[in-house]
């Protein structure tokens, strides 16, 4: 399946909707009746509900009551129109203040601010954003999360890093968590009810004495979180030894940092 990735459209036209830059010369034709907003906002929908292959130029159109060519008087075309959807879910995102709170309290909550987008819209993790679409919703975004970094001591290249390592980890568990929840869907069961099910077959097929570590260990795994694997567990276990990474480097900058205190500003 191809990849969706951001930045894949024109990328003149595309910062000019991002930021709303009126066109040059005055539009020919019949009055504008829908904005750009409308647009996103029934893509968005659109992909929400039925994933990131839902939101076409005709599928959009249809939602909105017009004709597919009428849509592309507002958006070019699919690519475009993603670097949209991207920015206005991260403008809306909830931002917490975090101010004065320890470093660790702050990555948190980015963390976590994040993880709930992703929830909210599970296709926007599925979407590599190496270009990222550089509108008002990413900028505002990218503002706020690198303030969670005051007072760690890092140059402005390790917090970019810093920032990008713990979002990364965010990203490819709430790409993980999907999955989870494709399997359940798709099997019509979930976790415990489809390992009770193939439990029989795994017992007269795996040996222990063979597999002697790997039986132990996923014996205790799959008790302890009743199934092969938790995403709840694996975010909380994640996050917390990608903080104890972050400590490592910020401990370094700032001496006598401990876990989580750093400089508060």
């Amino acid at each position: 399946m191809p990849v969706e990735r951001s930045s894949a459209g024109d990328p003149a036209r595309t910062l000019e909707l991002l930021w709303r830059v009126p066109a040059d010369a005055p539009r020919r034709g019949p009055r504008q009746r829908l904005s750009i907003d409308a647009v996103v906002d029934v893509a968005i929908d659109l992909a929400d509900a039925e994933g990131l292959e839902a939101p076409t130029m005709r599928r959009v159109a249809q939602g909105l009551g017009v004709a597919p060519m009428t849509l592309y008087t507002y958006v070019p075309g699919k690519a475009e129109l993603l670097d949209l959807m991207l920015d206005a879910v991260y403008a809306r995102m909830p931002r917490t203040n975090t101010a004065g709170r320890p470093w660790r309290e702050r990555l948190t909550a980015v963390a976590e601010e994040n993880r709930a987008l992703f929830e909210a819209h599970p296709w926007a993790a599925a979407v590599a954003t190496g270009r990222p679409p550089l509108g008002p919703g990413l900028m505002a975004k990218y503002e706020h999360e690198l303030s969670a970094l005051d007072g760690c001591g890092l140059d402005d290249v390790e917090r970019d890093d810093a920032l990008t390592y713990l979002l990364g980890f965010v990203q490819a568990h709430a790409r993980s968590a999907a999955e989870a929840r494709e399997a359940r869907r798709d099997s019509a069961m979930d976790d415990e009810q489809w390992w009770a099910a193939n439990a029989p077959l795994l017992a007269r097929v795996l040996d222990p004495d063979t597999y002697p570590t790997a039986s132990r260990v996923g014996t205790a795994a799959g008790t302890a979180h009743g199934s092969a694997h938790s995403p709840a567990h694996a975010y909380t276990f994640g996050l917390a030894r990608t903080l104890d990474g972050l400590g490592a480097l910020i401990e370094r900058r700032v001496p006598g940092a401990g876990p989580g205190e750093g400089r508060r500003r």
